[in-house]
């Protein structure tokens, strides 16, 4: 808690002087941000820090796994979701997954989930991405095993994003963009699905080493 307290200290005698216009003009107009991010809660993940984004940039919404329950569900994803869609009026929704995700691993190794048996429900929304592996990922292990467990469980979740009303109405008018990233923890890549290629490539264009392609896509994803 030291610490933190110690943080506070300094963002408000040195960050916050430095920027208190901004947060004056924050706080008179309000938050519009463009960009509804959807990350895992990892504390090894921080989008402002990825995208280089300040405050009332991004509307970040995080759990778990990076998961979206279907709308049916309800919750608190589902009134994040709606009220970026509705109130902020987002104009692109990213849902990020990232390398070595400990929500995936205990997907695929349910052993992990003993004594969890919140965590256990919650994976729940990614039952599908569970029998996507099995099926037809079997001659995987280990580290790519999980590595494409990230990649289609992001595609997964873009699907289960489709079921809320909000969402399926602003994209069929095309007021609203869905995007499915990957983060690499250790190399600080960041890869986008492209649905015309049926793979992920650097969100950034540069050439580099990159997920694995989804050959086995259970099912066709137009984002």
């Amino acid at each position: 808690m030291q610490k933190l307290v110690q943080g506070i200290h300094q963002f408000q005698t040195q960050v916050f002087r430095s920027h208190q216009v901004l947060f004056e003009e924050l706080e008179a107009h309000g938050q519009k941000p463009e960009t509804l991010f959807v990350t895992c809660s990892d504390s090894r993940i921080n989008p402002n820090l990825i995208t280089q984004t300040g405050p009332g940039e991004l509307f970040i919404l995080r759990n778990v796994g990076n998961l979206i329950p279907p709308y049916e569900s309800m919750g608190g994803m589902a009134a994040g979701i709606e009220f970026a869609v509705e109130a902020l009026q987002v104009k692109d929704i990213i849902i990020c997954g990232h390398s070595n995700c400990g929500a995936m691993q205990a997907l695929l190794d349910p052993a992990k989930l003993e004594g969890l048996p919140a965590t256990r429900a919650w994976l729940a929304h990614a039952r599908k991405t569970e029998r996507i592996m099995w099926e037809s990922y079997g001659h995987l292990q280990d580290k790519p095993l999980l590595t494409a467990t990230v990649e289609e469980n992001v595609l997964v979740q873009l699907e289960n994003l489709r079921s809320h009303p909000a969402v399926a109405k602003a994209v069929a008018s095309g007021a609203l963009h869905l995007h499915g990233w990957v983060y690499k923890i250790e190399t600080g890549e960041v890869f986008a699905y492209d649905p015309s290629r049926g793979q992920y490539g650097s969100v950034t264009g540069n050439e580099g080493p990159a997920p694995l392609t989804m050959e086995h896509r259970a099912t066709d994803l137009s984002i």
